[in-house]
């Protein structure tokens, strides 16, 4: 993606917090019906020298024939996002030279997916997923809570997916390009305007104003 300095992220601890963060991936794939992308839960394994997503598609969903040439893919993952009007610049008063924005966190990542269709592997990536969600619920659900009967069935319906990463890129878009006075006017008019204490904390740290 286009990556301005200001707004890289390499930082691979950073980049793969932010997925197990966000791990709702638009997975994007490129056959002979064109380009197709679909939203997937993920989980990031700490494997190899840029992790390793696991997740697993309907067997009926056509991505799965893309899927399934192993031709690199590409996943990306969204965080907190905002638009930011430039009423909120100091430099508005003073030069009127001044344009509106759009603040975003995104990662994003390359790989070769390679199909996974043994049922330990797919029972495997059911509970850690559903753990990862379920665990600090007071009372967690687990698979095995539900029928094994009911579950197999289920477990015939989808494929798992694996995804050694071989690229991963992330962008921390939150002002930093703007003079210190305009990432506070950012930040105060975040959380005050628009009441998102999420971006205005990012704006905040990202902008060396904590």
């Amino acid at each position: 993606m286009y990556l301005p300095s200001a707004f890289r992220e390499d930082s691979p601890e950073v980049q793969h917090d932010f997925i197990r963060a966000h791990p709702l991936g638009v997975l994007t794939t490129s056959g002979e019906g064109g380009l197709m992308a679909n939203h997937i839960p993920c989980l990031l394994y700490p494997e190899g020298p840029y992790g390793v997503l696991r997740l697993h598609v309907a067997r009926a969903n056509p991505q799965l024939a893309d899927l399934a040439s192993g031709r690199e893919c590409l996943v990306v993952f969204h965080g907190p996002q905002a638009y930011v009007t430039p009423s909120w610049y100091p430099t508005k008063a003073e030069t009127h030279k001044v344009v509106p924005t759009w603040n975003f966190v995104a990662v994003h990542v390359w790989g070769a997916p390679v199909i996974q269709d043994d049922p330990a592997w797919l029972r495997a990536q059911l509970d850690a997923l559903t753990d990862s969600q379920e665990k600090a619920r007071a009372q967690p659900w687990r698979v095995a809570d539900a029928p094994a009967d009911f579950i197999a069935v289920q477990m015939r319906a989808i494929v798992g997916v694996e995804i050694p990463i071989a690229r991963i890129e992330g962008k921390w878009k939150v002002s930093q390009n703007r003079t210190v006075a305009d990432r506070r006017g950012v930040a105060e008019g975040l959380a005050g305007e628009n009441g998102d204490a999420v971006m205005a904390g990012l704006v905040a740290r990202r902008g060396g104003l904590e």
